[in-house]
């Protein structure tokens, strides 16, 4: 387990080399977290110019899906520290870095049990008896219909191995079982490998609300931050605030499940010696009555907790940074940095089109009082894509939410046509 990293300046030959395994928006403020500490990064991902591309020391591109490619990256670089960010990687690769002695975060363990909904639900549930919307789980249209049938309509059916709603869908009559298997089958990852995908079949829930519960494994232990709330649209995030304005036995309740699930995941890490360092994105449905219910867990830091750059002492991507490089973690360093009675907001930048993005009306935005902006600096669009997120602090909820929406009002954006070069992951 490593527990001592040697950091240090620009011409050290023996500080921490890190590997990050996708560049996107969140590993480029992970980057510079790192490096502001004194590690050397590597950025890749499939795609030139990702974000984390553009500020790490070194940057690559390949398909981290390819276990030969890959292997062959790892072998390149030599790193102390593995940080996947995306789920399409091929995670045999990860267990044969762990057994050379490389730290893979939080644990090359962790990253496959999260990016498999089966095996995350078995463990949430029927391990450490999280509760959870009911199941039943599916690898052919047949199974599918008759585990519909057992939970009941209107259900939800998402691949076992997909990512920000892809390849999601509610059934809300056995008529509409199989589009949602077609949909299932064509979103999921590695749609192309010609093998057909399992499913889970979950009932529908009466939601009131989602929640997203930042937690922090460092060797000082486990540490929650403050719940985040959250709005969605087809399964991706739109919008985020901090703090939520629950019930605090409801926020208890929140944090006391966000800390089983990582403890529960720590301890698989334990088991293949790996410290299972980092920040975990739990979310939660909250229903109509006020009881909880266990959603899923990401092994990183989630698009919700953007909104930590305005509303915390330590961002998430600080917190990840420091998880990782074995520095200890506090509930200090999770502490709310807002004055009392204000929110912090956050607003994705969705962008449709077919070709670059440029913004104007940048100057204008940012002479709203107490908001940022985040520019991400994709190469293109093709189609839709986040492409920034507009941060604010206000006093309440509804002001914070409103004010972001403001600022983006004052942003022009542009497409222009794309280039027939332009590639985009």
């Amino acid at each position: 387990m490593v527990n001592n990293h040697a950091l240090g300046s620009p011409l050290g030959t023996q500080r921490t080399k890190v590997l990050m395994l996708g560049s996107g928006e969140l590993g480029k403020e992970i980057v510079i977290e790192l490096m502001r500490l004194g590690a050397w990064v590597c950025a890749a991902d499939s795609y030139e110019g990702a974000p984390a591309a553009q500020v790490a020391h070194e940057a690559r591109v390949l398909d981290m899906a390819n276990p030969d490619q890959l292997d062959a990256l790892i072998d390149e670089i030599q790193p102390d520290i593995i940080i996947p960010e995306v789920e399409a990687i091929a995670t045999q690769e990860l267990h044969k870095a762990v057994d050379a002695g490389i730290q893979v975060t939080p644990s090359s363990q962790i990253a496959a049990i999260c990016m498999d909904r089966e095996r995350l639900r078995v463990l949430a549930h029927e391990t450490l008896g999280l509760p959870t919307t009911p199941y039943r789980f599916a690898g052919s249209y047949q199974e599918l219909v008759a585990g519909a049938k057992a939970v009941g309509f209107p259900c939800v059916i998402k691949p076992i191995m997909s990512s920000s709603g892809h390849g999601q869908s509610v059934a809300r009559a056995a008529d509409d079982l199989e589009a949602s298997w077609a949909e299932a089958q064509h979103g999921r990852r590695a749609a192309d490998d010609g093998e057909v995908s399992r499913v889970i079949v979950e009932a529908f829930a009466p939601l009131e609300s989602e929640l997203t519960v930042l937690t922090v494994s460092s060797s000082a232990g486990v540490v929650t931050c403050q719940a985040i709330g959250q709005r969605q649209e087809d399964g991706d995030y739109r919008e985020s605030w901090q703090p939520v304005g629950l019930d605090q036995k409801v926020l208890d309740r929140a944090h006391e499940l966000a800390v089983q699930i990582v403890d529960g995941l720590v301890d698989v890490a334990h088991q293949h010696q790996e410290p299972g360092w980092g920040v975990f994105g739990v979310e939660l449905f909250v229903l109509k009555d006020g009881s909880l219910l266990f959603n899923e867990v990401s092994p990183r830091p989630h698009d919700t907790g953007m909104v930590t750059i305005m509303s915390q002492r330590l961002s998430e991507f600080a917190l990840h940074a420091r998880a990782v490089l074995g520095i200890p973690v506090s509930s200090n360093d999770t502490r709310l940095s807002i004055p009392q009675g204000m929110t912090a907001a956050s607003r994705a930048i969705v962008v449709e089109g077919d070709g670059e993005v440029v913004f104007t009306g940048v100057e204008q935005a940012l002479s709203t009082s107490d908001s940022e902006l985040r520019l991400f600096g994709k190469p293109a669009v093709h189609g839709h894509r986040r492409m920034g997120v507009a941060l604010s602090t206000a006093a309440g909820t509804d002001a914070a939410r409103e004010k972001t929406r403001s600022l983006l009002d004052k942003l022009h954006i542009d497409v222009l046509p794309a280039d027939q070069n332009t590639s985009i992951a």
